[in-house]
């Protein structure tokens, strides 16, 4: 097949992959390069880096001859991957286009849906290939695959495996396309939730809610935005929470023992990975014992 890519993210680069070693892509389109570290050095989106090393022909968004381009490529489908922007239906005419997003849906729909899953504590997740539509995320379902959410799984690690599985939905859904036999699913509005795109902002954390909250918000918030808290005077970004053995003594809201057991308002978390500030990622056994910490600590939020 020959194939139009749309996309930024990282999330999209298996399934371009995939793309480039089974088809022809004709054109890789993507976000302009943006100011990044600290720095602010110009940096192209994952995307655009991948599609420049390969020498894939590379467009960004914001060329003004993007639109007489795209119309003169004969292609047989457009596949949109965390492209960063809505395309216009003047842009897409009559083309077949597929979007790959981080979700079954209609659960999740927008920015941010592999956090909000890891956040609400959901037990399974996974990803959905639609068609693009005028409602965000509220075209016909193609193709969808899913996995389950540990207790101890991050939005980072999470994000890798959505983006792994979705290059076989997108393989499945351009096969069926080309045998004709696509069976697109009207989906449920009445099963909708939405995930807004989080900030800066929601980098907190509430230690008076229950063991599963506290733990599926360090989880959904990891790697980013984050949860930092102070124990014995150290700023510790919380990386990954885990459930706690019911043998383990009570641990008092707002506590942490040095096997980092962290105590919440109902039943207690197991604190695994974390990462002091300006240091590296470690666990936090690792941490405790450098500080040589011993016997219960107060957490500041």
């Amino acid at each position: 097949m020959r194939i139009v890519f749309f996309g930024s993210g990282a999330f999209g680069l298996p399934t371009l992959w995939r793309l480039h070693a089974q088809h022809d892509v004709a054109l890789v389109v993507s976000q302009p390069d943006r100011p990044a570290g600290r720095k602010r050095l110009l940096t192209p989106t994952p995307v655009s880096a991948w599609a420049l090393d390969e020498a894939l022909p590379l467009e960004r968004c914001d060329d003004a001859n993007l639109s007489t381009m795209l119309h003169s490529i004969e292609a047989d489908v457009w596949v949109v991957i965390a492209f960063g922007q809505k395309l216009s239906d003047e842009l897409l005419g009559d083309r077949f286009a597929v979007n790959l997003h981080g979700s079954l849906l209609p659960r999740w729909r927008g920015a941010a849906p592999i956090h909000h899953a890891v956040m609400a504590g959901d037990a399974r997740t996974g990803v959905s290939v639609i068609t693009l539509s005028n409602i965000m995320d509220g075209g016909a379902v193609l193709g969808s695959a899913s996995v389950p959410i540990e207790a101890t799984t991050t939005t980072g690690a999470l994000h890798d495996v959505l983006a792994g599985l979705g290059q076989d939905v997108i393989s499945a859904v351009l096969a069926e396309h080309a045998a004709g036999t696509l069976q697109p699913v009207e989906q449920d509005a009445a099963c909708v939730t939405r995930a807004p795109k989080l900030g800066r902002g929601d980098a907190w954390l509430e230690l008076t809610g229950t063991a599963d909250d506290v733990r599926c918000r360090i989880n959904g918030l990891s790697p980013w935005p984050g949860c930092t808290v102070s124990i014995a005077g150290v700023q510790l970004r919380l990386l990954r929470a885990g459930g706690v053995d019911e043998a383990h003594d009570p641990v008092a809201t707002g506590q942490v023992c040095s096997d980092g057991v962290l105590g919440c308002g109902s039943g207690s978390v197991q604190l695994l990975d974390v990462q002091p500030a300006g240091g590296r990622p470690m666990s936090f056994i690792e941490w405790a014992n450098g500080q040589r910490l011993s016997g219960v600590q107060e957490v500041t939020v």
